[in-house]
């Protein structure tokens, strides 16, 4: 039994970033960077890490488990400096220990610095083999120590041309925020598939993959870091460089379908108002003739809304989510795995009753929740129930931090629309097309990638199969 299946049927994201700089000594800095982690919490709730530096050498906890779990007053109040930088995580299946916990923190010939990663290496095990044969030992199962390596070994100890020259070798997705002990740079590749944006707090400079974590914490956001782009902050103040800039951007598509939360901004493009258009397009491409609109809870309300709008029935709260289950907990058995559902959502028995729904959901990975919650409405009384997806049917697997199922899982790409329908026990399914979901971002066709939707993917990728080799090995 996949708990993970039980617990949510959805895409997971990697990991989320956030680092601040500050001109003097700040006693509250972990503090802000403990606030900005927990504002990214739904980017990752396995492991969660903060660094700090004085200037004379990096002192960092983690832990795996939510941000709350992890820090407590005790643990923030000894981490102390003018530069902070913090992770919290998403691992790939049997990777979730703690040595694989970030910040990863490593000490060479100039003193200290520390990596945070979000993303994902497509040559990282080719690169971590010709640093073993170099003499290279590795303490853990994580693409981002072989970004630490490289940015180490550079001869010149100069903090930009190491991170140029690793840029040159490292392949993938990445939004990087590393800390040395004087300075903190931000990286986002060349194609732009993470997010990453620059923020100022109270005279401090902040970095984070998402605009709701400059939000929380009172950050005025500045602009986002653009595709190939260093950014260097320290006494000197902000400076920018630009690498050598591939054609086109590749921004991950999936952050406007589920994984940022919607009162982020990404290049310019608000995510609430992104879905809620998302669903508008739903609604003119799949009508129908029903009562009531529903969202499932979060990820497909802000598209409900939209889909109600447009077609003009009404929308209603269908489900209620469970809000305090946390990382894990006991699984039920193999004979009641549908008790995985139900402690997540229950169904609003008299608001449902009698009536033909539309239920709005942003995707469908394996089918098995959804047909789950399916039954959950029609046992509640539900007349129909009409499925309603606001992106495509997901058919390909990701190779750029997303933990998707492999190929052979992904119902999307076994089944068409008809066999997922009677799957799922739906009375009707509809999918927006790919050109409704790019129209809905308001931003170019041109700007996403759209890979795990039509196989087609920025850079090479690795065979099927062979995504998650690195970490199991």
């Amino acid at each position: 039994m996949e708990s993970r299946e039980l617990m949510d049927d959805k895409l997971k994201e990697a990991c989320g970033v956030f680092g601040i700089y500050s001109s003097h000594e700040d006693a509250a800095l972990s503090r802000t960077v403990y606030y900005g982690l927990y504002a990214l919490q739904h980017r990752g709730q396995e492991s969660a890490g903060i660094a700090a530096t004085s200037g004379k050498g990096i002192d960092y906890h983690k832990g795996l488990g939510l941000v709350s779990e992890v820090f407590d007053d005790g643990i923030l109040d000894k981490l102390k400096g003018h530069i902070a930088i913090g992770h919290v995580r998403y691992s790939t299946t049997g990777s979730n220990t703690l040595i694989n916990a970030q910040p990863l923190v490593v000490k060479y010939k100039n003193g200290s610095l520390a990596v945070a990663h979000n993303g994902n290496l497509v040559n990282a095990l080719e690169i971590r083999k010709e640093l073993e044969e170099d003499g290279a030992i590795f303490q853990t199962t994580v693409d981002s120590e072989v970004i630490a390596f490289l940015i180490a070994r550079e001869p010149s100890g100069d903090i930009v041309k190491a991170a140029r020259s690793c840029m040159k070798k490292i392949k993938g997705s990445y939004a990087l925020i590393i800390m040395t002990e004087d300075s903190l740079i931000g990286i986002r590749d060349p194609k732009g598939i993470r997010p990453l944006c620059l923020g100022k707090y109270n005279g401090s400079h902040v970095l984070a993959s998402e605009t709701c974590a400059l939000d929380t914490v009172g950050a005025e956001f500045i602009r986002d870091i653009e595709p190939g782009e260093i950014v260097i902050i320290n006494k000197d103040g902000v400076r920018s460089v630009m690498t050598k800039n591939e054609p086109g951007s590749s921004l991950c598509i999936f952050e406007f379908v589920y994984f940022a939360r919607p009162d982020s901004t990404i290049d310019g493009m608000n995510i609430h108002m992104s879905r809620w258009e998302a669903g508008r397009q739903l609604a003119l491409e799949h009508p129908a003739d029903a009562d009531l609109v529903i969202g499932v809870p979060d990820s497909g309300t802000v598209s409900a809304m939209g889909y109600a709008e447009t077609s003009g029935i009404p929308f209603g709260i269908g489900l209620i989510k469970n809000r305090y289950i946390g990382r894990t907990f006991i699984q039920p058995s193999q004979e009641s795995r549908v008790l995985g559902v139900k402690l997540k959502l229950n169904a609003m028995k008299e608001v449902i009753k009698g009536k033909r729904l539309v239920m709005v959901d942003d995707s469908i990975v394996r089918g098995t929740t959804s047909g789950q919650i399916v039954k959950m409405l029609k046992d509640a009384g539900a007349k129909e129930v009409h499925v309603r997806i606001s992106s495509p049917p997901i058919k390909y697997s990701c190779y750029f931090g997303i933990d998707t199922s492999t190929q052979k899982e992904l119902i999307g790409a076994r089944q068409q629309v008809e066999e997922i329908r009677k799957f799922i026990g739906a009375d009707s399914l509809g999918y927006l097309s790919l050109e409704g979901l790019l129209k809905s971002t308001g931003l170019p066709a041109a700007k996403f990638c759209t890979g795990c939707f039509c196989g087609t993917y920025p850079m090479e990728v690795p065979q099927e199969g062979k995504k998650y080799l690195f970490e199991k090995r």
